[in-house]
């Protein structure tokens, strides 16, 4: 990811005297315009980046309050149907699947959100560590592809999961971590948009940010972070969404921030220590 500065600094203002104070003025764009037209954006410092970030989440918590004290105008939990003025990734309040196929979310209705929760449920498992092991990888297939396609994925995967794509992330040929590492491989859904919906099919794009590397000290493949879209084709197939193809993308990705790199040792706690979700629209 390629990281520039996106913000210009302030042009040299000048100074006009008369009453003890001074006001800065801008050069003269506008002639209607007594104060010389509009105002360059100053560079922002970490402390305005923080400022930003914390207005932001002020935010996002009004609107969560608002959603849930609002006068029943959003979107409808006993159809899952979208209402007027709801963002595209707006929660409905349905609550999440409670059923399983094997370790994977199932039992998702067939209307838009379920085909939604069932795509980033299905990003999460096709993006797991799990999927570097192929007995592991087996079982997630078999519980998040459709039958018909099920053979097709499988021997295509087992090809890309060759002992070079294993070394080229770190891991041992067979696929096996090296001793004294802990390897990374985690997929957390952003956003999702369906774009395009019959009763048996759907096509839903799923935004995700993305971990992947070796964690341990000496790691030549330290763990990096990435930016994708998922394009996922469902079916409706034994009362759930299953996928019948699959396609990815990179981005879109956000300028990075000023946060501090942590340690190979604070990332594996990370991952040891935290769970994934179940995603639910």
């Amino acid at each position: 990811m390629s990281f520039g500065d996106e913000y210009e600094g302030g042009g040299d203002g000048r100074g006009r005297g008369g009453t003890g104070q001074t006001r800065t003025r801008l050069p003269d764009n506008d002639p209607a315009d007594p104060y010389g037209g509009p105002a360059r954006r100053p560079a922002r410092t970490s402390r305005s980046l923080v400022t930003v970030v914390g207005v932001v989440v002020l935010l996002i918590a009004a609107i969560a309050f608002a959603n849930r004290s609002g006068s029943g105008d959003g979107d409808d939990p006993a159809t899952g149907a979208r209402g007027g003025g709801a963002a595209p990734t707006a929660a409905s309040g349905v609550k999440p699947v409670t059923g399983k196929n094997g370790t994977i979310p199932a039992g998702f209705p067939q209307d838009e959100q379920g085909a939604q929760s069932a795509a980033a449920n299905h990003a999460v498992a096709l993006g797991s560590a799990e999927m570097f092991d192929k007995a592991k990888r087996d079982a997630i297939l078999a519980a998040v592809i459709a039958p018909a396609r099920l053979k097709h994925f499988g021997g295509t995967l087992d090809k890309a999961y060759s002992p070079s794509f294993f070394q080229n992330v770190g891991l041992n040929p067979d696929g096996s971590t090296p001793t004294g590492f802990t390897f990374v491989s985690r997929t957390a859904p952003i956003g999702t948009k369906v774009t395009s919906m019959t009763g048996t099919q759907a096509s839903v794009e799923v935004w995700c940010a993305g971990l992947i590397g070796l964690a341990g000290e000496g790691s030549t493949k330290p763990v990096t972070n990435g930016w994708f879209t998922i394009t996922m084709e469902l079916a409706w197939v034994d009362s759930d969404w299953k996928i019948v193809d699959h396609s990815q993308k990179d981005g879109p990705a956000p300028v990075g921030a000023d946060t501090r790199a942590s340690s190979a040792e604070e990332i594996a706690d990370a991952v040891n220590g935290y769970g994934g979700f179940t995603y639910a629209r």
